[in-house]
């Protein structure tokens, strides 16, 4: 899929309309059919990089006169389809719930290209750079969003299946949270295995995690008549997911959300491959929004929760060592 996709970065796709606009990038009638009636297309480039997708900025001149710039992200096949309704949903979502925390989703859909299946999402554009922001700003939005999100079943999961990198997660609706993340990790150990092949050791151990782990260490969150909220989770919360805008705004992006234990969205700020590994922002997370009961057992959920993030990168990249990890 990806190579697929990045060919659009290279060549003027039948199907494509360039005529008169500006830029090193194809835009499809149907992505320009989503702008409100009588907005000029001034141009449109590419802006970014990714693995999986291709991004674009347009900037265009509304019908009212004014200048209006779009973000555009691309993907291909039935794996991009995943990728932009998920990630459309996902967004939309988390722009109900907190809108100022990210940038507004618009639509997502499939251009009119005879030659490839290529589905697209536009939201708004929001200039913005990749500095981290300092812990206890940047927690207190995210234990904000946390804290005010109802999941719309009172249960754990999705609406549609949303996608960590380029695959989908298993979000079904679950009232139990030990049974919803022995789903959600075991399709990751599933994937690596796929991707990876076989380890024995590393199967034998993955299937006591799901059978006696998960159960005894999560189960308990729900256990003597404790209860925890299934909260609207990110759930790819890294710094390059992370910018700060013009205006001094948080903005979150490229979500796989879904409602979780808050805890899961700091599962990722484990992996010592990411900046936001260093320790203040976890402390910073755990002032804002204190661990479940039982408290002495956070850092086991802590790491089985990361888990989760470290199979998912090692089904994307084969033969990493974070599968050793």
């Amino acid at each position: 899929m990806s190579t697929t996709v990045h060919d659009l970065r290279q060549e003027k796709i039948e199907g494509t309309v360039s005529a008169g606009i500006k830029g090193n990038f194809p835009l499809d009638e149907e992505v320009i059919a989503q702008f409100p009636p009588g907005t000029v297309v001034e141009s449109a480039d590419t802006f970014g990089f990714s693995a999986w997708t291709v991004t674009a900025r347009i900037s265009t001149i509304g019908p009212d006169g004014l200048p209006k710039t779009y973000f555009l992200k691309c993907a291909t096949d039935d794996a991009g389809r995943g990728m932009m309704e998920g990630e459309f949903n996902a967004m939309s979502e988390l722009y109900k719930t907190m809108p100022s925390l990210v940038p507004k989703p618009l639509c997502w859909g499939k251009f009119k290209l005879r030659d490839m299946d290529t589905y697209f999402l536009l939201c708004d554009f929001v200039d913005m750079d990749n500095r981290l922001p300092d812990p206890p700003r940047l927690c207190a939005k995210i234990a904000e969003l946390h804290r005010t999100s109802e999941s719309p079943t009172g249960k754990f999961g999705f609406y549609i299946p949303t996608c960590h990198g380029k695959y989908k997660q298993v979000v079904e609706w679950d009232s139990n949270w030990a049974s919803f993340f022995g789903k959600l990790l075991g399709d990751a150990l599933r994937l690596d295995l796929e991707n990876n092949g076989p380890w024995p050791e590393l199967e034998k151990v993955s299937e006591r995690t799901l059978t006696k782990v998960i159960p005894r260490l999560l189960g308990v969150l729900q256990e003597n008549g404790r209860k925890i909220k299934p909260c609207l989770i990110h759930g790819d919360l890294w710094e390059g997911n992370i910018g700060i805008a013009d205006n001094n705004e948080i903005k979150i992006f490229d979500a796989g959300a879904y409602y979780a234990h808050n805890e899961m969205e700091i599962g990722m700020w484990r992996c010592v491959r990411h900046k936001i590994s260093n320790k203040a922002y976890t402390r910073a997370y755990l002032r804002a929004y204190p661990p479940s009961e039982p408290v002495d057992e956070w850092n086991d959920r802590n790491r089985i929760y990361c888990i989760k993030m470290n199979m998912i990168h090692s089904a994307h990249h084969k033969g990493d060592i974070v599968r050793q990890t």
